[in-house]
């Protein structure tokens, strides 16, 4: 399964979607209404956007909002799971990171 968009002319199930921006760090990025952020993401081929305590990438690990290993900030707020939170039109999303942090005790 590609994560890419499908566009409307080739789509045999005829969806018509509404198309959306976030801007992620500044950059514009493209997605469609109902996506998760993390499926903007995806879509745009980013794999990661957030390093662990040791500086390894982060993105999407389980999917449902289990594991926080897809953390951002939106519009302000800190520590949204990304897999969970629905893309809105004009969505500021920055990046986190836990690098040089060391692993809680």
């Amino acid at each position: 399964m590609s994560p890419r968009i499908v566009p409307a002319s080739s789509d045999a199930a005829r969806r018509r979607d509404t198309p959306l921006q976030i801007t992620v760090d500044g950059a514009a990025v493209a997605g469609v209404e109902g996506q998760t952020v993390a499926g903007v993401l995806l879509a745009a081929g980013r794999r990661s956007w957030r390093a662990g305590p040791s500086g390894a990438p982060r993105g999407v690990f389980c999917g449902i909002g289990a594991c926080f290993d897809c953390l951002v900030t939106v519009n302000g707020e800190r520590d949204v799971r990304a897999c969970r939170r629905r893309a809105v039109d004009g969505d500021a999303v920055s990046t986190q990171s836990r690098a040089g942090m060391g692993e809680p005790r």
